[in-house]
């Protein structure tokens, strides 16, 4: 995948996902008023926030797809990242505002909803919402877009959230449980603060620089293991922002090894690894054979992994 198209996928879902969260506002808002159910509010109130979560999805890959300039050499991919901690915030208020809902909705006595109403708008939402989810699917196996991955995971969660709404109903208008409305939504505000966790998580992991999963690791020192002359590598470090990958280490060579072919092995090696690891930025510190480092102030489990 080119860079042009890595800018431009991420940047075309966020634009689909806000039109699609506009759409479905207008709708939930119609069956809101209509049906008088409080999980279908709880859906609208999520689906507002979708649309405000969708737009600074879209600032942020915007600024994350720009080149790096003399500010940002190392690239704007964090804005991402911050992209999808503010999504994390919104969705944290919906899910508090959704419980509180539905809790007054269980001590006041749940009121009677028009079922059937509910149920057709979250139909029509689910179905709208799984083609979205489909084409972020598509952009994020492309794109590694961390924006995106959070606004699909938020959009799972409206999937769900739909679903919810229409067995809740379903429960009201079939078999006489009045309140099922009120516990489902509920159930749908825990749903929401679980997912909005584990969203944080991975967009705080990402602006702290962490180190890439274990098996991604072992893949890259899979790869690495292939070309001869990294027989020496150590110290290796990698990190993550936004879609890019970094790594960096250290590269052994003979003490008499020249600049000029020194220069001329790392950049091949470095042309193999981008080769299997599109997308990814290597810095490769020149090393004489023999010579130790004083011990650097690296935690112990780094270390550890290093030398892997």
């Amino acid at each position: 995948m080119n860079a042009e198209a890595g800018a431009h996928l991420p940047r075309r879902a966020a634009i689909a996902s806000s039109s699609l969260a506009l759409a479905l506002l207008a709708l939930k808002g119609w069956g809101v008023v209509a049906s008088g159910s409080v999980a279908m509010l709880g859906s609208l109130a999520d689906t507002a926030l979708d649309l405000l979560a969708s737009l600074v999805t879209l600032w942020g890959v915007h600024i994350a797809g720009q080149r790096a300039d003399d500010d940002h050499r190392f690239g704007h991919g964090k804005a991402e990242s911050l992209a999808a901690l503010f999504q994390v915030a919104l969705i944290l208020v919906s899910a508090v505002a959704i419980a509180i809902r539905a809790a007054a909705a269980l001590r006041g006595g749940a009121a009677a909803v028009a079922a059937e109403t509910g149920m057709i708008v979250s139909l029509v939402a689910a179905l709208a919402t799984l083609v979205l989810l489909a084409y972020q699917r598509r952009v994020i196996a492309r794109t590694r877009s961390v924006a995106i991955q959070a606004d699909h995971v938020h959009y799972q969660s409206d999937l769900l959230l739909n679903g919810a709404v229409i067995v809740a109903l379903g429960l009201e208008a079939w078999l006489g449980w009045r309140g099922a409305d009120a516990v489902f939504a509920l159930l749908i505000a825990g749903w929401l603060g679980w997912g909005a966790l584990g969203t944080g998580r991975r967009a705080v992991d990402d602006l702290m620089d962490r180190e890439w999963p274990a098996e991604k690791r072992r893949a890259f020192l899979g790869v690495a293991g292939t070309i001869p002359a990294l027989a020496g590598m150590h110290d290796l470090r990698t990190r993550t922002s936004g879609a890019r990958d970094f790594a960096q280490f250290h590269m052994t060579f003979p003490p008499d090894t020249t600049i000029a072919s020194a220069h001329r092995v790392i950049a091949e090696v470095e042309a193999q690894l981008v080769s299997a690891f599109p997308g990814l930025e290597v810095i490769i510190h020149a090393h004489p054979a023999g010579h130790v480092d004083p011990e650097r102030d690296l935690p112990s489990a780094i270390a550890e992994r290093s030398e892997l």
